[in-house]
């Protein structure tokens, strides 16, 4: 593959790419919360047990958000290196 400047079709492809990562993280990560936020109220907890399991699922929700938007560019950039 030319290493030289980066085409208009090249550039249009990363800028899809980090647009894919970043709505697939967002719709990820509230898919873990909303998980978890329905686990509070099916095992009826309440207090400080509520509040712990909202903030762990905010934590679990940005972490795989992160993960989701790493793994979908590294994968991009391993295919764009190959030339595909």
């Amino acid at each position: 593959m030319d290493m030289g400047r980066e085409s208009r079709w090249e550039k249009d492809a990363m800028t899809v790419e980090i647009g894919f990562a970043l709505v697939s993280a967002a719709v990820l990560a509230g898919a873990v919360f909303a998980v978890v936020f329905g686990l509070t109220f099916v095992l009826g907890l309440t207090g400080l047990a509520a509040k712990g399991m909202l903030k762990g699922g905010a934590f679990l929700g940005v972490v795989v958000g992160v993960w989701r938007v790493v793994w979908v560019l590294s994968r991009f950039d391993a295919q764009r290196r190959q030339g595909r």
